[in-house]
């Protein structure tokens, strides 16, 4: 568990240079903002999380997995991940964010990432 990064990870990575190759500039990881975003674009009040499937409970194949060892505590564990997330995700809302997640199996179609993020950060 110790070499899992919560910050600087691979799909961020490939986020970040989608997003800057689309010409757009960001901050990374607002500690002040609820949640702490991967990526916060202040001026147009939007932020971006890159959640992990399998941290963060996703319903593809690979998020809905559960390891075959201590289920029961990873049970718990995702589940508070997943209403971290949602509890984040709306007091961002609130506060008048607006919030996009990018799920790591989003990755595969990176074409299709890319017209996600643009249509997100257009005004």
């Amino acid at each position: 568990m110790r070499q899992v990064r919560s910050e600087n990870t691979n799909p961020e990575l490939i986020v970040r240079r989608i997003t800057y190759a689309l010409g757009f500039r960001y901050r990374l990881h607002q500690k002040e903002l609820p949640g702490k975003p991967d990526l916060v674009f202040t001026k147009k009040r939007k932020v971006i999380f890159v959640h992990g499937c399998f941290w963060h409970g996703h319903q593809c194949k690979r998020g809905s997995r559960l390891p075959k060892t201590n289920r029961d505590y990873w049970r718990n564990k995702l589940q508070g991940n997943i209403e971290r997330d949602k509890r984040n995700a709306q007091a961002l809302t609130e506060k008048g964010w607006s919030v996009l997640t990018i799920w790591e199996c989003d990755l595969k179609d990176q074409h299709a990432l890319a017209e996600k993020l643009n249509n997100f950060l257009s005004p």
